[in-house]
């Protein structure tokens, strides 16, 4: 028996002789119990009792846990190996982004960024900064991972240069007023349309707004929005290649000239150089009485030569068919 439940016992002995039991009150004169306070007990084994507490505190912790039942032994390497997969699971990620940025459409940074056309360089230094640490070399395994740190990076500039976003946007303006033509198109019959257009306070432009808010309207500006933009590369690109083959047209034209004047000046400066030569074969011939060589005259008149044989053109006389031979004479 434990020395707290014998040393409680002898304490509720000690008690009854008063003629109530330790756990009731005390009999009135009429028999019946009465409310009194109930004896104060002597625990004669609390510091043997807090001694095993501790002891049993100790064994519990170093069985593993409060109830004394070891813990498993791949209990420790649990989050050894949860977190191994969610670093798994973000290199996953970092590649699966490295491989979108460099499969999105290049004309558009917007795609590149994950971003709405609508969106202000606030938000667009927010996504690059987020897409960025995501795709930075030193955290992204991905062997393109640099390019596609550097297709954000050029995105980002892009976007936050004055003139080429006016010029982008100007694109994008053309594809969105190209899709609201189709839809006007597409919904001139439309009963449903004119219900909405009846119905909404500001009329066909609320019932537009409201529409071109919703993703579909995006989707479709962004498909229009890729042509746009790749016909408008397209048309750049044909300008700037004739004005590379005009440039080396006139490049060429110059070098011609240039080749003409220089052969004129170089024929002006022999013909100085040449001049004493000149004077002195002139003076040479006064000297020697300035007078030509007489040729001497014909005395007789002499017949040309008759070739006896032409080696180069011989005459042959090609047979003649019976139908071209003349009649003979009776």
């Amino acid at each position: 028996m434990p020395p707290e439940a014998s040393s409680s016992r002898h304490t509720q002995t000690a008690a009854a002789p008063n003629g109530g039991s330790s756990g009731h009150g005390q009999l009135g004169p009429d028999g019946a119990a009465t409310d009194a306070p109930a004896p104060e007990k002597i625990d004669l084994g609390s510091e043997n009792g807090a001694e095993r507490g501790d002891q049993g505190q100790k064994e519990a912790a170093g069985n593993g846990g409060p109830s004394g039942v070891p813990a498993p032994p791949d209990e420790a390497g649990k989050d050894d190996l949860l977190r191994e997969f969610f670093m798994e699971m973000r290199a996953v990620d970092r590649d699966n982004e490295v491989d979108r940025i460099l499969g999105t459409f290049k004309l558009n940074p917007f795609e590149q960024l994950l971003l709405r056309f609508d969106a202000g360089p606030e938000e667009v230094r927010r996504q690059y900064r987020k897409l960025s640490l995501m795709v930075h070399p030193d955290k992204c395994s991905h062997p393109r991972a640099r390019e596609a740190f550097e297709v954000l990076g050029e995105a980002h500039k892009l976007l936050l240069d004055g003139e080429r976003r006016e010029q982008l946007d100007f694109a994008l303006g053309v594809a969105r007023e190209e899709i609201r033509k189709e839809r006007r198109k597409s919904t001139k019959h439309d009963a449903a349309v004119r219900v909405a257009i009846a119905l909404h306070e500001e009329g066909r432009a609320g019932v537009e707004a409201v529409y071109e808010a919703t993703d579909e309207f995006h989707e479709k500006w962004k498909a229009k929005a890729r042509d746009v933009l790749a016909r408008t590369e397209w048309r750049r690109r044909n300008l700037a290649k004739r004005i590379k083959d005009e440039t080396n047209r006139i490049e060429e034209e110059e070098k011609t000239t240039k080749a003409q004047l220089k052969r004129v000046r170089e024929h002006k400066e022999t013909w100085e150089k040449t001049r004493d030569e000149r004077v002195g074969t002139w003076r040479d011939y006064l000297k020697s009485g300035g007078k030509k060589k007489k040729k001497k005259g014909m005395t007789e008149l002499r017949p040309p030569k008759i070739k006896t044989n032409d080696e180069d053109k011989l005459y042959v006389q090609r047979p003649v068919g019976e139908q071209f031979r003349p009649p003979q004479s009776k």
